[in-house]
């Protein structure tokens, strides 16, 4: 199988072993993002809305550096540290998927790494 990773430094650096995307088969799996600064490496203030705004940020750089764009993201999973902040996040998120949204879950989660109230994940397809 045909795989390469994509790195990119308009989007934070990952925080353990793995890339912050990988492509194979035509298929691009983005790693969750959090709302990290990717000059800092700290959340941005700002609450959940502040934070998806930068996850989002994040995940289009890397989509972007593996040679594509949000119109290419087909599926997104948001974890949320708080079911409450749905409402909040969905604000944000419609900004970025306006048209023709992709398939998405959102699911509660105990806990996200440096604390963040949000984290999102995304595939797209780039095509052969």
């Amino acid at each position: 199988m045909d795989k390469r990773t994509v790195q990119t430094t308009q989007a934070p650096a990952a925080i353990g072993p793995y890339s912050q995307g990988v492509v194979a088969g035509g298929w691009l799996f983005v790693s969750g993002q959090l709302g990290l600064d990717p000059q800092t490496g700290q959340l941005v203030p700002g609450g959940v809305q502040a934070e998806t705004e930068q996850a989002l940020r994040n995940l289009r750089a890397i989509v972007q550096a593996a040679g594509g764009d949000l119109r290419h993201v087909v599926k997104v999973t948001v974890y949320l540290r708080d079911m409450a902040d749905f409402a909040a996040m969905n604000e944000v998120y419609a900004r970025f998927f306006a048209d023709q949204p992709p398939a998405r879950a959102a699911i509660q989660a105990a806990a996200l790494p440096k604390g963040a109230a949000v984290e999102i994940e995304a595939v797209a397809y780039l095509g052969d």
